[in-house]
């Protein structure tokens, strides 16, 4: 029986490099696409030499062309980290636009089932505790977050206007704080934030209060709940994370006792339109995909930390990327 062929956008970032290889792993040919301008090839190269993946170099905000049969489409191209969106607004809203247009244009003409990467940013700064899908978010189109949380928003309305109107067979993820090895050290979020203060010897900064809340999902599961998704027979959005909701004081103690850092925790202000509260309902995870998250957060953290704690002196003090272009 021939191999299922899989498109993977922003393959070469955090959760794009780990859907790779479960694909790989299953047995399919993978289509790794990426633009790098967040991503790493380092995430990726491992599997260069497997004869069923191959790369293509490629901006999804561009007409994509594959020769051959697809079978499903997975869409993560897309900044994920507030220091990346914040510089690059416009790429950010772009990918979100123009390249689920044409992920989804590609998925009509090959008969292909397609995943689109939402995030829980679409519920913005919830007005409502924990966040189920019928939940229409309270978002700020105009604040600086504006641009990632309306291109998400865009991206679930296209993707459902293709499944009406064309009859584009469509899956929705809404996915929720994760973590792991392979995310970026210095992308701004609390995370490997705190994990590269801790090790560099540097107070852990936590913004207002510390009483914002964070509900973090280990990678394996989400990739778990991704796929089981994947493979599902709903076309809704559906919330994927863990409802183990923790506040970012809270949080960055936990850190602390993990690395034994003899730092503080450093408090700065609150930034404009940063969400008070995140914790997933994932009633509908559990009943139409029997998932839930299996990894708890003190076994993540370990794996995690000890991750983070392999990487060169340059990497652990490297400055979070800078970027020439913003057309």
């Amino acid at each position: 029986m021939q191999s299922k062929r899989v498109l993977i956008t922003g393959a070469a970032g955090f959760l794009g490099s780990h859907l790779c290889d479960r694909f790989i792993n299953e047995g399919c040919h993978v289509i790794a696409m990426d633009n790098l301008v967040t991503g790493d090839m380092r995430n990726i190269e491992h599997l260069f030499p497997n004869k069923n993946f191959e790369f293509y170099y490629h901006d999804v905000t561009k007409f994509i062309h594959i020769p051959g049969k697809l079978d499903y489409i997975l869409h993560f191209a897309s900044p994920a980290s507030p220091i990346d969106y914040l510089k690059i607004p416009i790429q950010t809203l772009k990918v979100g636009a123009l390249g689920t247009h044409n992920c989804l244009g590609l998925a009509k003409e090959k008969g292909a089932r397609i995943l689109v990467a939402s995030t829980s940013e679409v519920y913005g700064d919830p007005l409502v505790h924990p966040q189920t899908e019928e939940y229409w978010g309270n978002v700020n189109p105009v604040g600086p977050r504006g641009v990632y949380d309306e291109a998400k928003r865009y991206m679930e309305a296209i993707t459902m206007a293709y499944h009406t109107f064309h009859n584009v067979e469509v899956r929705i993820v809404r996915i929720f704080n994760t973590y792991g090895p392979r995310m970026r050290l210095n992308d701004g979020r609390a995370l490997p934030a705190f994990i590269g203060q801790a090790l560099r010897g540097e107070d852990l900064t936590v913004f207002g209060d510390g009483s914002q809340t964070r509900s973090f999902c280990y990678v394996s599961d989400l990739i778990e709940g991704i796929y089981r998704l994947l493979m599902s027979e709903y076309a809704q959005p559906v919330n994927i994370g863990n409802p183990d909701e923790i506040s970012l004081k809270d949080f960055a103690e936990e850190v602390l006792k993990l690395t034994g850092s003899g730092v503080k925790i450093a408090y700065q202000p609150l930034p404009a339109d940063d969400p008070k509260q995140r914790k997933p309902d994932i009633t509908k995870a559990k009943q139409l995909l029997g998932w839930e998250p299996k990894v708890h957060r003190s076994e993540g953290l370990k794996i995690t930390y000890e991750y983070f704690s392999s990487l060169s002196k340059d990497e652990l003090y490297k400055q979070p990327k800078e970027f020439n272009s913003n057309k």
